[in-house]
């Protein structure tokens, strides 16, 4: 997927009359899929480029610092999910205090007209956008009108009786409810980094762990989790620990440690993805280490029986 950053580059000559799906897209869920999938479908009819536009940093990192989320997704996580879904194309805006205080007309005509040369604009109900998000879709419908460009957009969605939204998912996470959280995004929750040495406790008690070290910034409370590791493409089934290794650590430090079930190869430096599946447990203090190793084993049951129900 060709990418370009504004205002580094140019849009390159071959992204024609682009569909673009705007939006900040954090996580990518099933309302945020719903635009990328009518994105898709209208480039192809048409012809044209399938492209989407979102935002570095995060417009409230800028205008609202000490409000703005955790992030479900880095960058780079966004922009290789979008990547095998028929968007041809990414425009990242550079975000800064100069380009939040411009007005909504200012953004259109300097962004989607003068850079990317839109033909038609599609976004979720509630985008806003412009100097204090003064724009809503209302005003870039009319925008559209008078500078050439259709804009339409996609009505909320909802899973059961939840408008899914990603502040309702990152409150899943951080009740560690992965498995609904999964169920709005569409997909696991997956954190991506990359797999570090640790103390090598686990492999002496025969459940060798890989430590992962990620740049995620939301990351589910502490606890015994089903989960995959996947590496080069392979996915492995796990149970991983998030926590601070209550029963032989002291000073706090949160550790991210993932077992792989009947996997005997070298993980250290490895890129990986470690997806959430289930919550099993949450974090306790054993006794000692014995005590541990049996619930360590405990949880290895029960994560193989979850993964024997279910497709991975």
């Amino acid at each position: 997927m060709n990418r370009v950053y504004y205002p580094d580059a140019q849009v390159p000559d071959d992204w024609t009359s682009p569909v673009l799906a705007l939006g900040n897209f954090d996580g990518v869920h099933r309302g945020h899929m719903k635009v990328i999938d009518r994105v898709s479908q209208r480039a192809t009819e048409r012809q044209v480029t399938a492209a989407l536009l979102t935002f570095d940093p995060h417009p409230p990192r800028i205008v609202r610092p000490d409000k703005a989320p955790r992030l479900l997704m880095t960058l780079e996580q966004k922009l290789s999910f979008v990547a095998g879904s028929g968007i041809d194309a990414a425009a990242v805006v550079r975000f800064t205090p100069e380009i939040s205080r411009w007005e909504p007309e200012e953004f259109v005509n300097t962004v989607l007209v003068d850079w990317l040369h839109v033909s038609e604009v599609w976004v979720g109900a509630n985008f806003l956008f412009g100097r204090d998000r003064s724009g809503n879709f209302s005003l870039l419908r009319s925008l559209g009108g008078r500078y050439g460009f259709v804009v339409d957009k996609i009505d909320p969605v909802r899973y059961k009786d939840f408008v899914v939204s990603s502040t309702r998912i990152r409150r899943l996470i951080a009740d560690g409810q992965v498995d609904e959280a999964g169920a709005l995004l569409g997909h696991h929750y997956v954190l991506e980094g990359e797999v570090v040495r640790g103390s090598q406790r686990g492999h002496g008690q025969g459940f060798p762990t890989a430590n992962l070290q990620t740049d995620n910034e939301v990351l589910p409370p502490d606890g015994v989790y089903a989960t995959t590791l996947s590496v080069d493409g392979t996915i492995h089934p796990s149970v991983t620990n998030v926590g601070v290794r209550p029963t032989f650590e002291t000073d706090g430090a949160r550790f991210i440690e993932t077992h792989v079930f009947d996997f005997n190869g070298d993980l250290y430096g490895a890129r990986v993805s470690l997806a959430f599946i289930e919550r099993l447990r949450s974090e306790e203090t054993f006794a000692d280490a014995e005590a541990l190793r049996r619930q360590i084993a405990m949880d290895c049951d029960r994560a193989r029986a979850l993964f024997d129900r279910i497709s991975l």
